[in-house]
């Protein structure tokens, strides 16, 4: 009914990792029971039937499956076999198995062999597999969320003045 752990056993002094001793609890005061470690909510899937026009937005991970034509921005994002992105993506992760029409920005990049990607790639760290077809530039950034918002017109541009004008 009742077994010994490596703590009450002779000769092992030291405590259970799992244990520390200031989190003991007080002299006749009941032990408060931890919640458990909250589980990882589930991606939002977006399903092959489905056609969204306009921008998605979400702190958590989408799976796309169908056809998104607006920029998505999450903290995971897996494009699918069949699904087709025409926007730009920012995303911590992005995993495309499918098609992407436009800039893709994150922190890690992985085009698998099934992946069909027109646009420039910004990243931190990228993987593209045998197979992959791509078209675009590939930059390195060490943050390349950073700029995810901006105009791709830089500032000293945008100033300048026009020749032939005064």
């Amino acid at each position: 009914m009742f077994s010994k752990s490596r703590i009450n056993e002779q000769g092992d002094t030291k405590p259970a990792a799992s244990e520390k001793p200031s989190e003991a609890p007080a002299p006749g005061a009941s032990p408060v029971p931890k919640s458990p470690p909250k589980a990882k909510p589930p991606a939002s899937v977006l399903s092959a039937d489905l056609h969204i026009q306009g921008n998605l937005r979400t702190s958590g991970d989408i799976q796309i499956e169908g056809q998104v034509e607006g920029d998505v921005r999450a903290h995971l994002l897996t494009v699918g076999d069949t699904a087709t992105v025409k926007g730009e993506i920012i995303a911590d992760d992005v995993v495309v198995n499918g098609r992407v029409i436009g800039r893709v920005r994150g922190l890690k990049v992985r085009l698998t062999a099934t992946a069909r990607v027109e646009g420039d790639i910004i990243h931190k760290t990228i993987a593209i597999e045998s197979g992959a077809h791509f078209e675009g530039s590939v930059q390195r950034q060490d943050d390349p969320l950073a700029n995810g918002g901006g105009s791709a017109v830089k500032p000293a541009m945008a100033a300048a003045p026009t020749p032939g004008k005064s």
